[in-house]
């Protein structure tokens, strides 16, 4: 099985990924992964902290000679703001308990019930863990099983399709998408829109508020019968909203048409199948993004996702102290304004991992040789039927 387990802190020394069920013999490209890193680092409405930290990883096991070894793969990021919290986030009994507590949980964070469900008051023990920092070792995994998509031809972009009220309005084109969002401040292939999208940034932070958005993430060169449909937690199309739902602040995921598709007929959703000899069986449209009955069809996957505003807002809402219990206003860290770009990246990174370990589950896993040979064989299995 291929799983990965992150540790460590928003301002601990360091952020910790291990990644267990690599095939052996896969290529590892440090400078691929710190660009994930990079990605997820920029976009129009970072904050200050990123200022602070410009995030690579350390290959601490599982590589050798730049080939996987088909051990665990540990990874770790330095947290460059450490040096300012030693005293604060110590390990040890010195640590600094009462300078930087928060007893006024901020509404929209994990502060209060999760304070409530491990008994601690101090509601840093539980923001510590639940930022969204740790997303940075997700990406770093994420990046890893992109690298093991490349050897099978899979290829993945997350892009951001909405901002506030500013959203993408011309039809896109996978063409256009890849040659027009690297070089977006948002992460966004619709020239106009993104600046629209800046501006509301702008308008946001003037205010002291916050915006959300909608990210899409595509991926192309999937073999037909990824995933299953025989048992729940097999269907991909249910692992891959898990996995995105999982990112900090994602409140709904949807595959294709999604949640449009509730609007029309069935003659104007499901995708009509041809087929001739030098393509096999196709599609003319892919309103089902790739999916279907939990298993790809071969069609490009096509996953979007909405991320609510960051709830760290600079104007604070309403809270309770919970020492007192008496009204105040909710605590504040230092934040975004807007984080959309960023989880466009992470969404990438988390898609990639459910897609590769599909992959694994599907063909053999022992080594890279042996996984293409197994795919080589499918391949020659569906040319034939």
């Amino acid at each position: 099985m291929l799983r990965f387990l992150t540790g460590g802190e928003s301002h601990g020394p360091v952020l910790t990924v291990l990644v267990e069920g690599m095939p052996a013999g896969v290529t590892v490209s440090q400078e691929y992964i710190n660009g994930f890193l990079r990605r997820r680092q920029q976009g129009y409405g970072r904050g200050g902290r990123m200022q602070i930290e410009a995030d690579q990883v350390a290959i601490t096991a599982g590589v050798r000679g730049g080939k996987t070894l088909g051990s665990p793969v540990v990874m770790t990021i330095q947290n460059r703001d450490w040096p300012n919290w030693q005293t604060i986030m110590d390990p040890g009994v010195s640590a600094d308990l009462e300078s930087r507590a928060i007893a006024r949980p901020r509404p929209g964070h994990a502060d209060l019930p999760g304070g409530l469900k491990y008994r601690q008051l101090d509601f840093r023990n539980i923001l510590e863990r639940a930022s969204a920092r740790e997303t940075a070792a997700r990406v770093a995994a994420g990046a890893l099983a992109a690298l093991l998509l490349k050897e099978v031809g899979v290829s993945l972009i997350g892009h951001v399709v909405r901002i506030g009220t500013a959203a993408v309005t011309k039809e896109q084109t996978l063409a256009d998408v890849l040659k027009n969002v690297p070089g977006s401040a948002v992460y966004c292939d619709d020239l106009d829109a993104e600046k629209d999208m800046i501006a509301g940034i702008d308008a946001a932070r003037n205010a002291g508020d916050t915006l959300g958005g909608v990210i899409e993430v595509l991926a192309w060169g999937l073999p037909v019968g990824l995933g299953s449909h025989v048992h729940w937690d097999r269907r991909l199309d249910g692992r891959l909203a898990q996995a995105v739902m999982s990112i900090p602040g994602i409140k709904g995921v949807e595959i294709g048409l999604g949640f449009q598709a509730a609007a029309q007929l069935g003659s104007t959703v499901h995708d009509e199948i041809f087929f001739n000899a030098e393509r096999g069986f196709y599609r003319e449209t892919n309103r089902a993004g790739g999916i279907e009955g939990g298993v790809t069809n071969g069609e490009p996957l096509v996953l979007r996702a909405a991320m609510k505003p960051i709830p760290t807002l600079a104007k604070p809402l309403k809270s309770i102290d919970i020492r007192t219990k008496q009204p105040s206003e909710a605590s504040y860290e230092r934040s975004d304004i807007c984080a959309v770009p960023a989880a466009a990246v992470v969404a990438e990174g988390m898609v990639a991992f459910v897609l590769a370990q599909s992959v694994l589950e599907k063909f053999a896993k022992d080594s890279l040789a042996e996984l293409l040979e197994s795919l080589a064989n499918y391949n020659r299995y569906l040319r034939s039927v």
